[in-house]
């Protein structure tokens, strides 16, 4: 069985396709998946989501991409957290992308979900992009990782260096890998993808976006994160069911989501 560890499906392209969504997870063998908040006017629709169906989880925080948009607290982000389906604090980070100019207000709300995390031990969702120095800086500072009594948690998406992932590991982090690690462009990424240890690694679609070989260009959805899975057994050489396990359990790990009796009913992971 395969687990997505960040996707939006509250997002109204994918929302609106629900019954839908949920019958291609089930046929792709994905019994999980992780809905991530990305802002606090949307997360009563995250866990909503995470309420109605039990494999479904949640996450609470604000993504650096939305500048116009209520600044969560420490305060406002424990208290919302306080559901038993609200597993992690995020997505939150740096992104200096997207945005340019003076971002002090981006560092400043990644270090208020950092100590969230620290309060709820809850772990984070961390998202960075053209800004890894100051990320893995300011993690260091705030005491993210379980070397400095943090929780800990994932970097999703990852497109950076090894050398950053690395720095993350040594955290106490996993490495999420996404649609992008199936892109014959991105060669980096497949190096980093087979350096990093299995036992360190999630896989994910962030669907809407990004997704994977053979259905790039389309819109992503939850259940196409087992080709994520298998890009990595082939990129890796080991067996597809050795991915699918190892990164299931990871995500029970991390996330302290008591394990379930999801049976799939069709066939087995090979």
């Amino acid at each position: 069985m395969y687990i997505d560890s960040h996707c939006h499906i509250n997002f109204p392209e994918l929302a609106e396709r629900m019954p839908e969504i949920l019958a291609k997870m089930a046929d792709n063998k994905v019994t999980h998946a992780l809905c991530v908040s990305v802002d606090l006017p949307d997360f009563p629709q995250v866990l909503a989501l995470a309420r109605e169906y039990p494999h479904i989880y949640a996450s609470v925080g604000v993504h650096p991409d939305y500048e116009d948009t209520p600044e969560p607290s420490v305060d406002q982000l424990v208290e919302l957290s306080a559901h038993p389906k609200i597993v992690a604090i995020g997505e939150t980070g740096l992104d200096y992308f997207r945005l340019q100019g003076d971002l002090e207000w981006q560092r400043e709300r990644f270090r208020v979900h950092i100590r969230a995390s620290r309060i709820t031990r809850k772990p984070l969702i961390i998202h960075t992009r053209a800004a890894s120095e100051d990320t893995i800086r300011i993690m260091r500072e705030e005491g993210a990782g379980t070397d400095k009594g943090g929780v800990a948690g994932v970097m999703h998406c990852f497109t950076e260096s090894l050398e950053v992932a690395e720095a993350a590991i040594a955290m106490g982090f996993y490495i999420s890998f996404s649609g992008i690690v199936t892109f014959k462009s991105a060669k980096e990424l497949h190096a980093v993808a087979k350096a990093v240890p299995l036992e360190r690694i999630l896989i994910e679609t962030d669907s809407p976006y990004l997704a994977p070989v053979p259905h790039r260009g389309k819109m992503n959805e939850p259940g196409f994160v087992c080709h994520v899975a298998e890009y990595l057994a082939a990129l890796k050489d080991v067996p597809l069911a050795t991915v699918a396990q190892q990164t299931t359990d990871n995500f029970f790990n991390l996330f302290n989501v008591v394990r379930d009796e999801v049976k799939v009913e069709s066939g087995s992971v090979q």
